[in-house]
């Protein structure tokens, strides 16, 4: 079974000469129970797909629906049954923890305590500070207040925009474990981000840039796509070493990636012997290189070229 099924959607904003294409025919469907990542940098469109598959944005063509119900005709049915997680900390600063939660129960015809087992687990981690108003909290508690108030009325089909922007790394590691913890509850979630990393820990990706799907695929059938042989490579110059390698006619393509660059050649019989030959003739100094497997940001630079 489908829980969220998108059909050739299109989104653009502005006229004339000042038009942005927003989505350009995306299409794509969501299984039931499934985490589902929608994985691309900002501006590639996210934002704009979730907001019309939570009826907020209407699309220029295209239809999708969610649970069975149309983005347009059932708007009303979908409100009801989705749980919406904006990218921006949208309750209100000026109400507590508890009264936030309060508040959004009570527009949905529930109570804290019908549904309290559905966000026990996130909630208890800021229920002792139920009293502080969620402007004073911090990134991560902030994360864990808008997720319970998005799970207050036990949605099916649960819509996380960029939740993990600009929280420390153990807040994210902590958001994934509870979204695993949710799906075996059977809510079907969508969850987009900017983080390559994250795409490892949902069960299919689709990869999106400019308002265009790129990939659909499992995390490690994305990387099976990657066919050419990659390579790393370290100096003592970096900014140095990378122009000299982007200048050699034989490369395809070279970014920096944490400490080292990733290259790959435009033929396939280039190799280790290459890059030692480009990095002698510019004399760079304590050289490393070694062959490396394909992560998901390999595979979307890839992609990106295409």
């Amino acid at each position: 079974m489908q829980s969220v099924i998108v059909e050739n959607i299109v989104k653009t904003y502005g006229a004339k000469k000042t038009v942005v294409e927003a989505l350009k025919g995306v299409s794509f469907s969501v299984n039931h129970g499934e985490i589902f990542g929608i994985i691309g940098p900002d501006g590639a469109g996210k934002t704009s797909l979730f907001r019309i598959l939570t009826t907020l944005l209407l699309a220029d063509s295209g239809k999708a629906s969610v649970d069975g119900f149309d983005v347009v005709k059932d708007y009303k049915q979908i409100r009801n049954r989705v749980g919406y997680m904006p990218g921006k900390f949208s309750l209100y600063q000026d109400l507590s923890v508890q009264e936030n939660l309060e508040f959004f129960a009570t527009i949905f015809g529930t109570t804290i305590q019908k549904n309290y087992d559905l966000i026990k687990d996130i909630y208890q981690q800021i229920e002792p500070f139920k009293n502080r108003k969620a402007g004073q909290l911090s990134g991560g508690m902030k994360q864990k207040l808008a997720l319970s108030c998005a799970l207050i009325h036990k949605p099916s089909v649960l819509f996380l925009d960029e939740p993990t922007t600009g929280v420390d790394a153990v807040s994210r590691k902590e958001f994934w474990e509870m979204l695993h913890r949710l799906k075996e509850q059977g809510i079907t979630i969508l969850v987009s981000t900017a983080y390559m990393d994250e795409a490892s820990l949902c069960e299919r990706v689709a990869l999106i840039q400019k308002g265009k799907i790129l990939s659909i695929n499992t995390p490690e059938g994305v990387t099976k796509e990657f066919e050419k042989p990659l390579w790393a490579i370290k100096a003592n110059e970096m900014f140095g070493l990378m122009n000299a390698i982007k200048d050699d006619p034989r490369v395809e393509s070279c970014y920096p990636f944490g400490q080292y660059h990733h290259v790959v050649f435009k033929s396939d019989n280039h190799n280790k012997q290459e890059l030692e030959e480009i990095s002698n003739k510019g004399h760079f100094s304590d050289v490393e290189i070694h062959a490396i497997k394909p992560n998901i940001e390999d595979c979307f630079m890839a992609l990106m070229k295409e």
